[in-house]
């Protein structure tokens, strides 16, 4: 059994996603005391709607639930328009609402630690929607780790469609970034404790 889970979440919808690639290299890379569970919900989140917050959607509750119950986020972003896609941010709005009835305004996303990466097929990789993501969990609350940065460019010459990177810097820094990761869970729970 592992000490503590992580909930990832690929921006891409596409079936062979690079960024959904890069989770399951994750999954197959993590210490042995990390879970990784790949969140597959993001196509059914509805668009953000305050009207229908009080009694939110039925894949909305799962999410919340589901970033409430996860010791930690890993977020792989691709770029769309040089910004994070529409589908990721959509759900991360809804993520980021308390639930309802609203006993305190404390979002799921409030001290959560996320770890963010992303992979593209261009030179630049996932930059700027990286820092837009840093940006958004800012405003939450949310404990994001600044190193390793993961920005896998020419991803399609470094990762398989099955999760397997072929790329050992890739991979190094992977490992970096999921051991900063647990570290950071470690924290997070003494401090709480």
């Amino acid at each position: 059994m592992s000490d503590f889970s992580v909930l990832a979440i690929s921006g891409s919808l596409r079936h062979a996603s690079y960024n959904t690639a890069l989770i399951r290299a994750a999954q197959r890379l993590a210490p042995e005391r990390l879970t990784i569970e790949r969140y597959e919900g993001l196509g059914a989140i509805p668009p953000f709607d305050e009207d229908v917050e009080a009694t939110p959607p039925a894949p909305v509750v799962d999410l919340r639930r589901r970033v409430a119950a996860a010791d930690a986020l890993l977020i792989a972003t691709p770029e769309y328009n040089y910004g994070v896609p529409g589908v990721l941010k959509n759900a991360l709005d809804w993520a980021s609402r308390p639930s309802f009835p609203v006993t305190s305004w404390v979002s799921p996303l409030a001290h959560k630690p996320v770890a963010i990466m992303g992979a593209a097929p261009t030179g630049m990789g996932t930059v700027r929607a990286q820092l837009q993501l840093r940006q958004l969990f800012l405003w939450t609350d949310s404990t994001v780790l600044s190193k390793p940065e993961i920005i896998v460019t020419n991803a399609h010459e470094k990762i398989a469609p099955d999760g397997t990177v072929t790329d050992e810097t890739t991979r190094a820094l992977l490992r970096g970034l999921l051991d900063a990761l647990t570290t950071r869970i470690r924290i997070n729970q003494l401090a709480a404790a």
